[in-house]
Protein backbone atom coordinates (compact mmCIF):
# COMPACT_ATOMS: atom_id res chain seq x y z
CA UNK A 1 0.00 0.00 0.00
CA UNK A 2 2.84 2.40 0.70
CA UNK A 3 3.95 2.18 -2.92
CA UNK A 4 0.35 2.66 -4.11
CA UNK A 5 0.10 5.86 -2.05
CA UNK A 6 3.30 7.31 -3.50
CA UNK A 7 2.26 6.38 -7.04
CA UNK A 8 -1.24 7.86 -6.62
CA UNK A 9 0.08 11.17 -5.27
CA UNK A 10 2.73 11.41 -8.01
CA UNK A 11 0.13 10.74 -10.68
CA UNK A 12 -2.34 13.27 -9.24
CA UNK A 13 0.38 15.94 -8.99
CA UNK A 14 1.77 15.07 -12.41
CA UNK A 15 5.27 14.81 -10.98
CA UNK A 16 7.90 12.05 -10.83
CA UNK A 17 7.91 9.92 -7.70
CA UNK A 18 11.48 11.03 -6.97
CA UNK A 19 10.31 14.62 -6.49
CA UNK A 20 7.85 13.75 -3.71
CA UNK A 21 8.67 14.01 -0.05
CA UNK A 22 9.75 10.57 1.22
CA UNK A 23 6.71 8.76 2.61
CA UNK A 24 8.68 7.60 5.64
CA UNK A 25 8.88 11.27 6.73
CA UNK A 26 5.15 11.19 7.57
CA UNK A 27 4.26 7.53 8.20
CA UNK A 28 6.08 4.25 8.76
CA UNK A 29 5.64 2.42 5.41
CA UNK A 30 6.02 -1.03 6.98
CA UNK A 31 3.37 -0.25 9.61
CA UNK A 32 1.08 1.17 6.91
CA UNK A 33 1.44 -1.98 4.80
CA UNK A 34 0.75 -4.17 7.84
CA UNK A 35 -2.32 -2.17 8.90
CA UNK A 36 -3.83 -2.28 5.45
CA UNK A 37 -3.99 -6.06 5.37
CA UNK A 38 -6.99 -5.96 7.73
CA UNK A 39 -10.34 -5.60 5.95
CA UNK A 40 -11.93 -3.41 8.62
CA UNK A 41 -9.19 -0.76 8.79
CA UNK A 42 -9.25 2.76 7.43
CA UNK A 43 -6.08 4.87 7.65
CA UNK A 44 -5.94 8.62 7.04
CA UNK A 45 -2.88 10.87 7.03
CA UNK A 46 -1.48 13.97 5.34
CA UNK A 47 1.16 13.53 2.62
CA UNK A 48 2.70 16.01 0.21
CA UNK A 49 -0.31 18.33 -0.04
CA UNK A 50 -3.02 15.66 0.15
CA UNK A 51 -5.14 13.98 2.77
CA UNK A 52 -4.69 10.29 1.99
CA UNK A 53 -7.30 7.74 3.06
CA UNK A 54 -6.76 4.02 2.58
CA UNK A 55 -9.74 1.75 3.16
CA UNK A 56 -9.81 -1.96 3.96
CA UNK A 57 -10.49 -2.75 0.31
CA UNK A 58 -7.05 -1.23 -0.41
CA UNK A 59 -8.50 1.74 -2.26
CA UNK A 60 -6.54 4.99 -2.04
CA UNK A 61 -8.48 8.26 -1.91
CA UNK A 62 -6.80 11.64 -2.21
CA UNK A 63 -8.19 15.02 -1.18
CA UNK A 64 -6.20 18.23 -1.66
CA UNK A 65 -4.99 19.63 1.64
CA UNK A 66 -4.77 23.40 1.83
Amino acid sequence: MSLAVVMAVAQRKGTPVEELRPLHDVVDPDALDALCTAAEVSVTFSYDGYIVTINGDESVHLEEHS
